[in-house]
Parts: structure tokens; sequence; C-alpha cells
């Protein structure tokens, strides 16, 4: 494996533009989950082989690998705990689609509209197994049972996080809706380069990457939010997260802006889970001041990032290059109309 991959830049429509290294990586990475997926012809293996169809970005295995070969870290071992994190991603894309009723993932039919919720979930769960047995002979490999743990931890915050969204009954207060925003997406994102740092001896090193992705991950869900509202994810309804209740930074935000009866008739309308006057509520959301505040404050947690970048160790910091550019090109898509 080379020892490092050169970025070569942004184009003029602001994409990354992949390294020799990087698409080689990709190919690795790709090939290495098609072989440890099951190869018979039961339902199982093909609702994996469709998830799988196409080979996804896979970001975080690449962090893990490209920080590996900076700090000399066996490529093999490195390899098996990128891919464990990248599955265990995987695994929980699946089970996401699940709850948040989603049918399609990567402009693909998502597992459980192709074949149904019960396989999607069983199939998550398979490949939650992988993840680990993958973690596993990275850490025997290594000599780093530790990476075991990180993994559990890891997915431990993810899934209260998801879980904490589905025992809300009104729209979080801001503070709440940073943490479970951060909860929800910067363990995956930390994950890769702690079982790194772990297996460099490094551990040190893991503070500080986890509060880079906390403020970058948020940042992220903000953005997210905000497309959602302005249907620039055509996978999704406008709006769909305020009709199955979900926390959103606008829903969020506008909320907070409501007093007295308004204030009272939305919780009330909220609480109930009733899809009737979804339409005028969405109106009166995209009219109101909620989507350039989160544009401001995705703006400001962007920015509180950007000052973390110097606190990270030097043998991190190109690993997390392609990963902050293509996040940072989310938050940007999302208020590119928005006059901030």
């Amino acid at each position: 494996m080379p020892s490092k991959f050169k970025l070569v830049g942004v184009d003029a429509r602001g994409d990354y533009k992949m390294s020799d290294w990087q698409s080689a990586v990709s190919d690795q990475l790709y090939k290495f989950i098609l072989d440890r997926l099951p190869k018979n012809e039961t339902i199982l293996a093909k609702s994996a082989q469709h998830h799988f169809a196409l080979q996804g970005k896979m970001l975080r295995a690449k962090m893990a690998l490209h920080a590996a070969s900076t700090l000399k870290i066996d490529a093999t071992s490195a390899m098996h705990w990128a891919v464990a994190v990248e599955v265990l991603h995987n695994a929980s894309l699946i089970h996401d689609d699940v709850c948040d009723d989603d049918q399609y993932r990567r402009g693909r039919r998502s597992v459980w509209s192709k074949y149904g919720r019960n396989i999607a979930l069983t199939l998550g769960d398979w490949l939650v197994a992988l993840a680990f047995e993958l973690a596993a002979e990275a850490g025997q490999r290594s000599q780093t049972p530790l990476l075991v743990k990180i993994l559990a931890q890891h997915m431990a915050t993810t899934t209260a996080g998801e879980a904490a969204e589905f025992a809300l009954n009104l729209p979080p207060d801001w503070e709440e809706y940073v943490g479970l925003a951060a909860d929800k997406t910067a363990p995956l994102l930390t994950a890769p380069l702690e079982g790194i740092a772990a297996m460099a001896l490094q551990m040190n090193s893991t503070s500080a990457i986890e509060v880079y992705f906390r403020s970058l991950g948020t940042a992220y869900q903000i953005a997210n939010d905000i497309m959602n509202f302005r249907q620039l994810d055509t996978t999704e309804n406008q709006g769909s997260d305020l009709t199955r209740r979900a926390p959103n930074a606008i829903v969020v935000l506008y909320r907070q802006g409501l007093t007295g009866k308004s204030a009272a008739s939305f919780d009330e309308w909220y609480m109930s889970g009733s899809t009737s006057n979804i339409q005028k509520y969405r109106e009166d959301i995209l009219k109101s001041e909620a989507t350039v505040q989160g544009a401001y404050k995705m703006q400001e947690i962007l920015k509180k990032s950007d000052s973390l970048v110097t606190t990270l160790p030097t043998g991190f910091l190109e690993a997390i290059y392609p990963v902050r550019a293509l996040l940072e090109e989310v938050c940007m898509k999302s208020i590119a109309p928005v006059n901030c």
C-alpha cells in the first residue's frame, strides 16, 4: 500500500477528484466486502448483494487506511479494521431506512423496500455480526484487542442517539438537538481513526478526533435537515422529517419562534402524529426565518470545526481531508440559494 495519497483538488462543480491511490483502495475495499458476503442463493445473500451492488464512497474506510499508511500500521490489520467500520456503517443505513420508511438508498430501492422489513432487519443484524468478526480479526492480527471495545462503544452511542429520537413527543430544544445530531453522526466518523490510533499506541489522540467529528458531524446533520425541507435530496418528499416527526434543525428553530396559541396549536398537532395540515406547516416553516437561522448556525459550527483542525495529530490530518471536503461540500450545497 502506498505511504500516502495526493488530493488533486476540487473541480469547478466542487466535486472531489480521487487520486490513483484512492481509486485503487476503493476497488480493494469493495472486493474485500464482497468476498465476505454470503455466496449462496438465500434471501439473505440476495439482499446483501442488492445493498452492496454499488460501491459507494467508503470514506470511513479510506480514512482508516490512509492513517494506517501514515503511521506504518500493518496493511492487513488496517484493512480488516477499515472494512469492519464500513460494514457497521452500512448496517446502520439499512436499519435507518427501516426506521425512517426511506424507500431509496443511493438511487436504488432500499433493502426493506425491495425485500421487506424483516429481511432488512435480519441483514442489518448479520452485518453487525460481520463487523465485529472483522474487528476481532484486526485486533488479533495487530495484537490490539481494544478494537472490539472501540467498535462496541461507538455503536452503542449511535444506537442510543437513535433511540432518544424515537422517544421524543415534541421537537427538542436546540441544545438537545445538537447533542442528538452529534451522537447520531459522529461515532462512525470517529471510529476509523480511533482504531488506527489504538493500533499505533496513540490513544491520547482520540479525544481531539472525537471533538472534531462531533462538531463537523453536527454541521453535516443540519445541512441534511435543510435539504430535507428545500427538497434538494430528490429521494425524499419535501419536509418528510416533519411528516414522520423526526428531529430536524429547521423544525426545532421554527418551534422556538412560536409563542402563545400558535405554539400550543403546533404542539398539539405535532404530538397527534396527524398528517392533516402537513402542507400548511411545511409552507409556514419555509416562510419563517428557520431555514436562514439554521444556515447561520451550521456555518458557525463549521467555523468551529475548522478551528479544531489544528488540535488533530499530524498523522491524522491528511486522512480526514476527503471526508472533511465532502461534508463541507454538502453543507455549502444546502444553503447555496440562501442569502446568509
